[in-house]
């Protein structure tokens, strides 16, 4: 391949196919429209895209491809898929065709693009061996290779195109919009697209949150996958009306109003297995932004071993989970798996011979052979009142979503006390700093001592990525002050994990049992970093010391680890 880089107006007029004035006249279009030179020359007629390919590829000494040839059609067997992902391989026009050792061949419409080889290099890792072929024949080899990873971006692109949609003014116009005219919208083939093919990749890409948000020039999609949020390719902001619409309508929620924030849900059957989702509207200056929760019940079926819990935490866990009564809290903040761990272990302790009622806000997750109750504020069914109730439905375990007030916090040292085992959440930084919480709440430390028997502390950190993990050696003065092994692992990002280094995540925990010694400290108001250090005497590991233990064991990174607890 030659490497010197003609214009490709100068290639195309010294092989004789256009002319000094069709160059400039092109140049002028292009300067109005902001279009790639080759689009222009091809929309004014002067020459056919095949022309441009075939005149590249004498210039530049590269074997053209046509579709007609059946020449563009990947390795099925050489996993391309992922070498060169589908929204890089859209990015920049172009078609992974095989593998031999580390060149990647590829299709592409410009190899003299020598920015966009290089960064293909880069992805890929790979050293890129170009064939040419038209953008219309890449395109279309693309929809057949990649399947359904193209009908997002392809249902997205449409959206730009469609015309005659009146934008709403959300600062002058009517506050609630015709409910007809909302239905309609809703009901339009473009949202109906788009809303379906939205789920479907967020299903795909294993996430966890949908956000929606409209901004004064633009619609914003956003997917939170492994804790952090990744932005997608978004509708054209004409239809945001329209997709908000169709969500509230799915959702049973009230389409014409648009002042107050809703709460809403719905479930669809994907392929074998159903997905809830919990769906939430929240009025902003520029629109109604949404957020959706994805509810896979495959994501609550761990094992506690599966979610990282192991060795004397989860013996001293288990055990406290089998007592007949007492008070045991998960805590941490939000977002740190809390509600997973609980249901986890209602899979371990719930069984047929135990009546087992939760109360929670809201319900997220239907569990057979567990009666499940939802709070109801505006009703007066609070956690505390819903606490009073279940006592007279002669439980043997209790699970409180949440204390947040004294109310409910006494409801559940009394059900503990009366011989129930009770399991509720707190959001607090630590095991220890639970019980001054408790104290705060008003909460007598004579109380919290005969009740509670065990707090369990966690976060989540996100796992590294077996793939492309890479090894290094730690500083001598990392492993003195972290207690580090001669070589752990680091981030790196591959296909598999979407340029992230991470797939999926792992829970770090600390689990204080209440042993005499604790309960004597709790007696005697003792400060939160009297508790932890006595805990600890004990044999209590902290966060950091549990997120150390998978550094070295290769799970995640020390990064991860220094960002979700410290002491």
């Amino acid at each position: 391949m030659r490497t010197t880089r003609l214009k490709l107006g100068e290639m195309l007029k010294e092989a004789g196919l256009l002319t000094e004035e069709q160059i400039q006249a092109a140049l002028k279009e292009q300067k109005r429209k902001k279009s790639p030179i080759g689009d222009i020359f091809v929309e004014l007629g002067f020459i056919s895209e095949k022309d441009i390919a075939e005149t590249l590829a004498i210039q530049l000494e590269v074997p053209f491809v046509s579709g007609d040839q059946g020449l563009l059609k990947p390795r099925q067997d050489q996993d391309l898929g992922n070498v060169l992902p589908h929204d890089v391989a859209r990015q920049y026009n172009v078609l992974p065709l095989s593998r031999d050792n580390n060149v990647l061949t590829v299709a592409i419409t410009d190899p003299s693009d020598l920015m966009s080889i290089d960064n293909l290099r880069s992805v890929t890792n790979c050293e890129i061996s170009p064939v040419i072929a038209t953008k219309i024949d890449i395109k279309k080899a693309q929809d057949e290779f990649y399947g359904e990873q193209t009908l997002l971006r392809d249902a997205v692109e449409d959206t730009y195109k469609i015309e005659n949609i009146e934008t709403i003014d959300t600062e002058s116009g009517p506050e609630r919009t015709s409910l007809d005219e909302s239905q309609a919208m809703a009901e339009a083939a473009p949202a109906v697209k788009i809303v379906d093919l939205i789920l479907l990749e967020a299903i795909k890409s294993r996430a966890s949150d949908i956000h929606i948000e409209p901004f004064e020039k633009h619609l914003s999609v956003r997917y939170r996958i492994d804790g952090e949020l990744y932005e997608v390719a978004p509708p054209s902001q004409q239809l945001t009306s329209a997709i908000v619409s169709r969500f509230k309508i799915m959702s049973k929620m009230d389409i014409a109003e648009k002042r107050l924030p809703q709460d809403g849900a719905f479930s669809l059957k994907i392929g074998p297995k159903i997905v809830d989702f919990r769906v939430s509207t929240l009025p902003t200056i520029f629109g109604e932004k949404i957020v959706i929760r994805l509810l896979d019940k495959a994501s609550i079926m761990f094992k506690l071993e599966d979610m990282g819990f192991g060795g004397k935490m989860l013996e001293y866990y288990r055990q406290a989970v089998n007592r007949p009564y007492g008070l045991i809290f998960i805590t941490g903040p939000t977002g740190s798996g809390k509600s997973t761990t609980l249901y986890a272990t209602l899979r371990e302790i719930a069984t047929p011979d135990k009546n087992v009622i939760t109360i929670e806000d809201p319900v997220e997750y239907r569990l057979d052979g567990i009666n499940q109750m939802q709070v109801k504020t505006n009703i007066g069914l609070t956690f505390a009142s819903g606490v009073r109730t279940s006592l007279r439905q002669d439980p043997d375990i209790i699970l409180v979503g949440e204390v947040r007030d004294l109310e409910t916090a006494q409801s559940c040292v009394r059900a503990a006390l009366t011989g129930h085992l009770v399991l509720s959440t707190l959001h607090t930084n630590d095991a220890a700093s639970s019980i001054v919480r408790l104290k705060d709440f008003g909460i007598e430390p004579f109380l919290i001592g005969s009740s509670l028997i065990l707090i369990e502390a966690q976060r989540l950190v996100r796992r590294l990525c077996q793939k492309c993990r890479e090894p290094y050696q730690p500083s001598k003065e990392e492993k003195e002050k972290f207690n580090l092994a001669d070589t752990i692992y680091k981030s790196k990002g591959c296909p598999e994990c979407r340029k992230s280094g991470y797939k999926g995540r792992i829970g770090i925990y600390e689990v204080l049992f209440m042993t005499p010694a604790i309960k004597e400290l709790v007696y005697t108001n003792a400060t939160t970093v009297e508790i932890k250090k006595k805990a600890q005497e004990e044999g209590m590991a902290s966060l950091l010391f549990d997120g150390i233990s998978k550094v070295n064991s290769g799970l995640t990174s020390m990064e991860e680890v220094l960002a979700a607890a410290y002491e």
